[in-house]
């Protein structure tokens, strides 16, 4: 895996660049549409390639363990062959879904955590070496570690105890990636995930640590769960001192349009959130004017398409008011059609961004459009 950078913004940190993978080339920065148990929700792998034009995908070792199962993944060739999907894949470690098993049964030790399954109750153990061995069997290009996620609301002493069992985990997790080969034929990365909840010290401490094994990138984990935006970003300012010009950041569960402009201004090359799906099957549309409540009555006859300036499948064929007809008749197209939009604005984004960085204009990027793509159209 190799990262090269393209270009950088004089005004901020913001940077371009790309990342050559077994699986084909990403350009970053990269919007990664969720794809939690091996498939993004309502949208097809062919709209994702072609009309989307996605570049990698994320899926979740928590979620593909349980359902299908690692030996019918690796029957299978791993999750590549499994779903079709042949550019790069990202696994998260399952280490926040585990971790919001709040009131299960979960148990927290230093060999790792006992869970109950939330599809059908069964007992599991994730240890750092597992996990490894999970990943390895999934098949992802990049990998992630096993960390503790704390809630953002734990207080000092919590936070340290937690960043100290994920540094030693993440030890655990690197001896064990490096001990065993990849089973497909192609090269994997691990990505440790930088802790440490909302104080400063502890970042600093986490992205010490997780530099000094000399891993292929970095991710931040442990934001966009209640804290202001405002702290957010100064943890990213935190970091991203301590993250190698030469490797990827990976900003992780985030975030909304203005968020991933304001990340990237602080460096940051990788995105996922399920924000753009989610609320595509509520009704809540991103545009280049703001967001479109498809819901609204005052759309019944609108015969204009989601966004007058947006090119995607679902712009250039249908109206407003035929996709909200879609929705209030509960047909299942309304909730591909608005996803497929909201993933291709999501994507479009990331492309303005990078053009933004390329030809130097991105501190005016930045100034017309952060704070501006959330409010109401």
């Amino acid at each position: 895996m190799q990262y090269t950078l393209l270009a950088k913004d004089k005004n901020s940190e913001a940077r371009c660049g790309v990342l050559t993978t077994a699986h084909g080339e990403i350009h970053t920065p990269v919007f990664m549409p969720v794809g939690t148990v091996g498939s993004v929700k309502a949208v097809h792998m062919r709209e994702l390639k072609e009309d989307i034009r996605a570049e990698i995908i994320l899926g979740n070792t928590y979620h593909l363990y349980l359902r299908p199962g690692t030996e019918i993944l690796q029957a299978a060739g791993g999750l590549h062959r499994f779903n079709g999907w042949d550019r790069p894949i990202l696994t998260d470690s399952g280490g926040f879904q585990v971790f919001s098993l709040t009131g299960t049964g979960r148990k927290i030790t230093e060999e790792g955590v006992t869970f109950r399954s939330h599809i059908d109750g069964s007992k599991h153990l994730f240890t750092p070496e597992n996990v490894m061995d999970i990943q390895r069997k999934i098949g992802a290009d990049i990998v992630m570690a096993f960390d503790e996620c704390p809630p953002g609301t734990s207080d000092y002493n919590y936070a340290r105890h937690s960043l100290g069992l994920t540094q030693r985990w993440l030890e655990r997790c690197v001896a064990r990636f490096d001990e065993t080969a990849p089973l497909y034929g192609y090269e994997q990365n691990l990505f440790p995930i930088v802790q440490g909840c909302t104080y400063r010290d502890l970042r600093e401490k986490a992205a010490e640590h997780a530099v000094s094994l000399n891993r292929a990138g970095y991710a931040i984990g442990g934001l966009a769960v209640g804290e202001p935006a405002e702290v957010m970003y100064e943890m990213i300012d935190v970091v991203e001192p301590f993250a190698p010009a030469d490797k990827p950041r990976y900003l992780m569960g985030v975030g909304t349009p203005s968020n991933i402009i304001e990340a990237v201004s602080r460096g940051v090359d990788f995105f996922d959130c399920v924000m753009p799906s989610r609320n595509g099957r509520h009704g809540k549309l991103f545009t280049w004017e703001g967001t479109v409540n498809i819901m609204n009555e005052k759309y019944i006859t609108d015969d204009r398409p989601i966004s007058e300036s947006c090119n995607c499948p679902v712009c250039r064929n249908h109206s407003r008011a035929y996709l909200r007809h879609l929705f209030k008749a509960d047909e299942v197209l309304a909730l591909r059609l608005a996803v497929l939009h909201n993933l291709w604005f999501y994507n479009e984004l990331m492309a303005k961004i990078r053009e933004a960085l390329d030809d130097g204009t991105f501190a005016d990027f930045r100034e017309k459009y952060s704070g501006n793509l959330e409010k109401r159209a």
